[in-house]
């Protein structure tokens, strides 16, 4: 028996705009795990076999800086309707989560998600971390349902038949997320891996510095999203800067060159640039007609697009999406500063006037799908939010989603000396890019200003004015 003083009971309903059926097959697709799984907490999914009687899900999650095994058993399945998570080790003293998925009209349905817990320490655990908690659920499924509506949403906009897409860095950050997005929204995703796994139908294997791949097993993909790269962020010695070249521009020359050469090959082939191109540009507009730089990164983006001529040449509609800053509190630049800025030790960089041309990762994520959707889209396309922001604006928007004051800047000597030339090209430069290509073909932006994105990716939500 359970003390029904301490067990808690929280429920979160949403309208969608989709049948309970549709919902309930992209809660069961796989993926729908990750997709869920918000950015700002640290979990790590240990192993899910689908949602269907019996099955279990085991996450290591983090109490403070201890991790936890998490075992969830799913049970009381109904198609179309329902099912439901039962704690079978973790670190509650009760969880069962039942989702529910109930018809409102032909095309809508009422998401409901139930939760009836108890606190470790019953109603003394409940006295002193019951609101904390329940401030957690709410942070939780206010990101589970917005996340579930637009993931919907976005793929209810690009009807078609389902394809079978190539992937390559798909344990990077953008690669990560896309391949959830992609599996939800009824796609196969195969990755293309740097080393042969043991099991069989786990990837395809190739090694873009020997210049090999297992070309067969390239043949009949309906599209190759190409993402792998050598990481820029370090310090930049002749031997990175060798990496990052080679790394991009040989491996996307080998890919192209192989994939023209099939007999059936892909019809798009979406390959990630950078805003890079463009080099320092001051306040200056930049669209994907304005002109290449001359620095470093900027060499490397001209050399990196035109190592995917082969495949364009064989018919293959190719898309160059220069990506900006993006952000996601698991990667990327928002990782590396976001812990001085919780501490209240951000600050602007160099002055904080130069542009920084920035996408949020569901938004990157979505530039991606729109890509290999959209047959209007061919050549270099920018994937940033049409609002560039200084680097003034930017700490200045982070430290108010934080409550945090923003009061050591960086001054340009001191980000040379951390980071020597990356502060040139990666902190200090100025590009104020536009999207004008994705807008022209119709691609919605999830998040058009920072603080709306920051919000969703920190789970910050805005706190209501007290009444006077």
């Amino acid at each position: 028996m359970f003390d029904q003083h301490s067990t808690q009971v929280f429920v979160r309903r949403t309208r969608l705009s989709a049948s309970a059926d549709e919902v309930f097959r992209w809660h069961e697709r796989p993926g729908a795990i990750q997709r869920l799984m918000p950015p700002w907490e640290r979990a790590e999914i240990v192993e899910h076999s689908g949602i269907h009687e019996g099955a279990l899900a085991i996450m290591k999650v983090y109490l403070g800086p201890v991790p936890v095994l998490f075992v969830v058993r799913h049970s009381g399945y109904i198609a179309g309707r329902q099912f439901r998570d039962t704690q079978i080790e973790g670190p509650f003293a009760r969880w069962e989560h039942t989702h529910r998925f109930e018809p409102d009209g032909e095309q809508s349905c009422v998401l409901e998600d139930r939760v009836e817990y108890e606190l470790p320490g019953g109603p003394l655990g409940e006295a002193l971390g019951g609101d904390y908690f329940r401030s957690q659920l709410e942070r939780l499924f206010d990101y589970r349902h917005r996340v579930t509506a637009q993931d919907l949403a976005a793929h209810a906009a690009y009807e078609g038949s389902p394809m079978k897409i190539l992937l390559t860095g798909s344990h990077g950050l953008a690669g990560s997320a896309l391949n959830p997005f992609l599996t939800t929204g009824g796609h196969s995703v195969e990755a293309l891996r740097r080393r042969k796994v043991a099991q069989a139908g786990h990837g395809v294997f190739w090694n873009p510095a020997e210049g090999s791949v297992e070309r067969d097993k390239l043949e009949g993909f309906d599209g190759v999203v190409h993402l792998a790269g050598e990481s820029i962020v370090g310090r930049w010695d002749d031997e990175k800067k060798r990496k990052i070249r080679d790394s991009r521009v040989k491996g996307t020359r080998l890919l192209s060159e192989t994939l023209a050469k099939l007999e059936r090959r892909p019809r798009v082939l979406v390959s990630a640039s950078a805003i890079g191109y463009y080099g320092d540009h001051g306040d200056e507009v930049l669209t994907e007609e304005s002109s290449a730089g001359d620095s470093f990164l900027a060499c490397v983006c001209r050399e990196w697009e035109a190592a995917t001529a082969p495949a364009a040449e064989a018919g293959i509609r190719v898309v160059n999406l220069r990506f900006g800053v993006i952000l996601s509190p698991q990667g990327g630049a928002l990782e590396k500063i976001l812990l001085p800025f919780q501490f209240g030790l951000g600050g602007e960089v160099g002055g904080g006037r130069q542009y920084w041309s920035w996408i949020a990762i569901d938004d990157a994520v979505g530039a991606i799908h729109h890509a290999l959707i959209t047959d209007a889209l061919r050549g270099p396309a920018n994937a940033v939010t049409p609002h560039p922001i200084t680097n003034r604006e930017f700490t200045k928007t982070l430290g108010a989603v934080l409550s945090r004051p923003v009061l050591l800047p960086a001054p340009e000597f001191v980000a040379r000396l951390v980071f020597g030339e990356m502060a040139d090209e990666l902190l200090l430069a100025s590009a104020r890019v536009e999207p004008a290509r994705l807008l022209q073909t119709g691609y919605s932006f999830r998040f058009q200003t920072l603080e709306e994105a920051l919000r969703h990716l920190l789970g910050k939500p805005r706190v209501p004015a007290t009444p006077t």
